[in-house]
């Protein structure tokens, strides 16, 4: 996608997407970043997946338990006002403590969530590891 003027977006006119029964998504995203709000509910479960992606997680609303690393071994709990940092190719799962809400930032943009193949969030099964 290539943009060649600046847009102005309103979250309430950006289509949400249900995922799964438990998740639902916006997504707004140009050439080389993606931004996405996500909303889940309580007991909502991110298996354990890693993607090229850098990204950083900005808490709203709610709570987020996250493992990072190979064997979950970074265990903390975001809440409003964090902000969390994964590089690229590490692995992380989450689960939803409350119903929340937060901010995703990606670079390059989730290739996998524009073309809806994204389906080991769906699958709530660990090890979707990918490069």
């Amino acid at each position: 996608m290539s943009e060649t003027t600046a847009r102005l977006h309103h979250w309430d006119e950006v289509p949400l997407e249900a995922v799964g029964p438990m998740l639902d998504r916006q997504i707004v995203s140009c050439e080389r970043m993606m931004i996405s709000q996500i909303h889940l509910k309580q007991g909502a479960l991110v298996p354990r997946h890693s993607h090229l992606n850098e990204q950083i997680t900005y808490m709203l609303k709610g709570a987020l338990k996250f493992w990072i690393g190979e064997q979950g071994e970074t265990v903390f709990i975001a809440r409003p006002g964090d902000v969390v940092t994964i590089p690229s190719n590490v692995p992380h799962r989450a689960e939803a403590l409350e119903d929340t809400l937060e901010i995703d930032i990606f670079n390059p943009p989730r290739q996998d969530w524009l073309d809806k193949t994204d389906s080991y969030i769906q699958s709530g099964v660990d090890d979707h590891l990918r490069g």
